[in-house]
């Protein structure tokens, strides 16, 4: 049994629970927390939680740790820190900010003797394998990736940061033409604004100024200014009624050409439609933690992404059944 630890238990840390439980090979460890650990109430009967602080006192008894922390502020530190003790994995998603991110985790990972991945899910995870795996078959071609329709919790919280709101949520939306076109084969060119658009859902505070808040939602830097946004108040009942969960998705799309002048036209989709972006995410981390232990009982260290690890070694089954069932 692999054993497996958990750094941190909000929406991502049960979602791993979750698909612990679903992987027969697999057993959850330990739990740590920067909460008070007597007031976490896990899903596995018997699992002990701990401080987050005291986590490198149980490093013997866990064989990978998922650490489940945000990429803001989070993981930069954590994952870095816990790759002294322990083989980590973690779901880093600052796309920009990777190869910094990678060069911390593998100095620290192979100076303390450890496996580490980073950047493991979706988007980074399936959809950079996708854009790889398109990108080698169709050299001659364009890669598009689409996002949604899904709540997107960084932009959430923006909202909610606004004055005057009380509470929001915001779905980002691939715009339909745009999909069209590039599955046409036209290889179109986009700006930001014509491939997602952002819908806002906002519970305004009593007596705040709508017409304020909405101006203050689509010309906010970074994250609205540069898209075509819809912002609609609703009350708090109808955003826990129609909007309580956190689904996500999209698409990566290769479009390339073959032949000696490049005659035919080729299209590779790979698609998601996710009820739980945490609980998807966390099957992903789940299955790529299998993968470190075995890569590290083998004999690697240092800091991995899903590119360096082969697909026999996230595959439960023998090389044998795999062969068999699914080759």
């Amino acid at each position: 049994m692999i054993r497996i630890g958990i750094m941190g238990y909000g929406n991502l840390g049960k979602g791993i629970e979750c698909a612990i439980k679903q992987n027969g090979d697999m057993k959850l460890a330990a739990v740590f927390t920067r909460r008070n650990p007597e007031d976490l109430k896990l899903l596995t009967e018997g699992v002990p939680v701990y401080k987050a602080e005291d986590a490198k006192d149980h490093a013997k008894e866990i064989d990978v740790l998922i650490i489940a922390g945000g990429s803001a502020t989070d993981l930069p530190t954590q994952t870095p820190e816990y790759a002294k003790y322990f083989n980590v994995i973690d779901s880093f998603d600052t796309h920009k900010n990777i190869p910094t991110h990678f060069a911390n985790v593998n100095a620290a990972a192979k100076e303390n003797n450890h496996i580490a991945m980073i950047s493991v899910g979706w988007d980074p995870g399936m959809f950079s394998l996708n854009r790889l795996y398109a990108s080698c078959i169709l050299p001659e071609g364009k890669d598009y990736t689409f996002w949604g329709k899904g709540v997107s919790q960084g932009h959430s919280d923006a909202i909610r940061r606004v004055e005057g709101v009380a509470n929001g949520k915001q779905y980002t939306v691939p715009v339909p033409e745009a999909l069209d076109a590039v599955r046409s084969g036209s290889n179109p060119e986009f700006i930001t604004r014509d491939m997602h658009t952002r819908e806002c859902y906002v519970v305004a505070k009593d007596g705040a100024d709508k017409a304020k808040i909405e101006e203050d939602i689509k010309t906010m830097p970074n994250y609205f200014a540069d898209y075509n946004t819809t912002v609609n108040f609703i009350s708090e009942e109808e955003l826990k009624a129609n909007h309580a969960g956190i689904p996500h998705g999209g698409f990566v799309i290769r479009s390339g050409n073959t032949g000696w002048n490049g005659e035919n036209k080729h299209i590779i989709e790979y698609s998601l439609k996710l009820d739980s972006n945490p609980e998807f995410t966390g099957s992903v981390l789940v299955a790529y933690a299998r993968a470190a232990h075995r890569m590290r009982s083998e004999g690697m260290v240092g800091c991995k992404t899903v590119f360096d690890v082969a697909p026999a070694y996230l595959c439960p089954m023998s090389k044998e059944e795999m062969r068999a069932h699914l080759l």
